[in-house]
């Protein structure tokens, strides 16, 4: 299922009752963004401002309510910065650099293509530390990443189709969330960055690229 709230992106009627033919294991939900910029800042103290990066075409806004809210208790400025293509990135995120102590959040779904390129390549030239929800942009050069376990949810997508398959009725499936989540963080790049990750951080980490 795709990303985010089924019910808010309007996939399904209903969590409990999605009726129609389709359910499943929705990948992340709203209120995860607040996590994000909580281990951005713990990653990286001096960030104050942070960019919120999404794609104008997608129902990614769901998430900014969370992040505001936490970015108001941590005395951080949280600044939309939505995008369609890599040009509307490259002046967006340039415009942000100019003001010091900045950070990247990319916001579902995981960019592709030249937009995902941009987007490493900007926070890695600015020097902005970056979070994603996805731990393959971590590995391919991004600070941090924090998002569902993507191979749990591969096996929960399994238990619908043996279900299914069995004769149960699609809309007697609840759709349901993901129970396990996994968070990566790249020494390397923080090492670019002059960063010192903090132990604790680090001892939490599923997975730390060195």
């Amino acid at each position: 299922m795709g990303v985010g709230d089924p019910v808010a992106n309007d996939i399904v009627k209903s969590l409990s009752r999605p009726e129609g033919n389709t359910t499943g294991v929705t990948n992340l939900f709203p209120s995860i963004s607040g996590k994000w910029l909580e281990l951005l800042k713990e990653a990286a103290p001096r960030v104050e401002r942070v960019a919120l990066i999404y794609n104008t075409q997608v129902a990614s806004d769901q998430y900014l309510g969370s992040i505001e809210e936490v970015a108001r208790l941590l005395a951080v400025k949280a600044i939309k910065t939505p995008y369609l293509d890599a040009v509307d990135l490259v002046h967006g995120i340039e415009a942000f650099a100019l003001e010091p102590n900045g950070g990247l959040i990319i916001m579902p779904p995981v960019p592709t293509g030249a937009n995902r390129g941009t987007i490493l390549r900007l926070a890695a030239q600015h020097r902005l530390p970056s979070i994603y929800p996805n731990k393959y942009l971590a590995a391919e050069g991004g600070l941090m990443a924090y998002g569902s376990d993507v191979a749990d949810n591969f096996r929960r997508a399994a238990y619908f189709v043996d279900r299914i398959l069995r004769g149960t009725v699609v809309s007697d499936l609840p759709v349901e969330f993901p129970t396990k989540f996994e968070m990566v963080v790249n020494l390397k790049t923080a090492k670019a960055l002059g960063l010192t990750v903090p132990p604790s951080l680090l001892a939490r980490a599923d997975e730390v690229i060195e």
